[in-house]
């Protein structure tokens, strides 16, 4: 594989959990459709976040790639090599490259296992025994996520949270793995660690020149940390670009109703940024809208966007790379900022472009 070649690939990738009904057989009544044709690469040593509101899928796709999931459709290729339905014996040379760092801190560690044990575990399970013992491996991993070596025969209730997460990370290290998908791994912490564990990571990312798929909802942390963003609205990628592309210039009206609802602070001076206030709720995944699936909520919906799903492409005025799915993309270059003096409560209420409190979840 060269350089230029993506470490991993996803195509039309999706998973529909199917919902089981009727009496007395239980037969298939319908489906989740919790990722719905996902196209997105990462190359080596490069962090692609992934963002978008709780339930739109982020972590389904974080255990796809991991294959803790089996996909419904779509592929999924890693260095080349086609691992969407690979079975265990299959998977095995690629696992150790391909790790996982959980949500919750507390629930992924094993309370009745020993720090020592718990890091230990995966060289075990695929039979590494490194130069100078699997003990003195872990100690060393414990120094490299900034724990004391002498933590080895402590058990998970007696760390912080903060703490037990760097222990998942120095378990997804033990394996030195090329790719890591990293599940909201701060999300779960006060926000007084997650500084550190980001930097942490972002430290171990250039140091060791590990890949990372970074989900997360929030927007600040994402653009810390990524290099690429991708958001997600009901199981799809809605818009994919250069972290500075993105934040800078969003196109599709949803990624610019997530970024208006990030808190920010200015000069008196300075005008504030428009904010806008996004109407109803997210629709259902088991019936989703048809044609675009932001249209229920998008201030810009037409009759096309009900009848024609808008495809991830690039845009007229878009830079290279920076891929948008919408029939009406936005341009916020051309939108002046809302002046800061201006009274919140005196726009419209629901549905259209307000300068009310965001109610977009991100």
């Amino acid at each position: 594989m060269s350089s230029k070649d993506p470490l991993l690939d996803v195509s039309g990738l999706t998973k529909h959990f199917p919902i089981k009904g009727g009496f007395p057989i239980r037969r298939t009544v319908g489906a989740v459709q919790a990722v719905d044709g996902l196209d997105f690469s990462i190359t080596e040593g490069e962090s692609l976040g992934l963002v978008g509101e709780s339930g739109c899928g982020k972590s389904t796709t974080g255990r796809l790639i991991t294959r803790l999931l089996e996909p419904t459709a779509g592929t999924i290729s890693y260095r080349g090599q086609d691992i969407t339905h690979a079975t265990r014996k299959q998977l095995a040379p690629v696992r150790s490259e391909i790790q996982m760092i959980f949500q919750d801190p507390y629930a992924s560690l094993n309370p009745r296992q020993t720090v020592g044990k718990i890091i230990t575990a995966p060289m075990e399970i695929n039979d590494i025994n490194p130069a100078g013992g699997r003990e003195a491996r872990v100690r060393e991993l414990l120094e490299t996520v900034g724990l004391n070596p002498e933590h080895y025969n402590r058990f998970p209730h007696e760390f912080s949270g903060g703490q037990r997460q760097r222990i998942g990370v120095a378990r997804a290290l033990a394996l030195e793995p090329k790719l890591i998908v990293a599940d909201e791994p701060v999300s779960a912490l006060d926000v007084s660690i997650q500084a550190q564990v980001v930097n942490l990571l972002q430290k171990l990312q250039k140091e060791l020149g590990i890949a990372f798929l970074f989900i997360a909802h929030d927007l600040a942390v994402v653009r810390h940390f990524s290099q690429r963003v991708a958001v997600m609205y009901l199981g799809r990628i809605v818009e994919i670009a250069d972290r500075e592309d993105l934040y800078g210039n969003p196109r599709h009206p949803y990624t610019r109703a997530l970024l208006s609802a990030v808190p920010e602070t200015t000069a008196d001076d300075t005008p504030a940024r428009e904010r806008i206030r996004l109407a109803g709720d997210v629709p259902s995944p088991v019936d989703p809208p048809s044609g675009c699936r932001f249209r229920t909520r998008c201030w810009k919906a037409t009759d096309k966007c009900a009848s024609e799903a808008p495809p991830l492409v690039r845009v007229e005025g878009s830079r290279e790379g920076h891929l948008t799915a919408c029939h009406h993309p936005e341009d916020t270059r051309a939108v002046p900022a809302v002046p800061k003096a201006r009274d919140a409560a005196s726009g419209p209420k629901l549905g259209k472009k307000t300068t009310e409190d965001p109610g977009a979840g991100a």
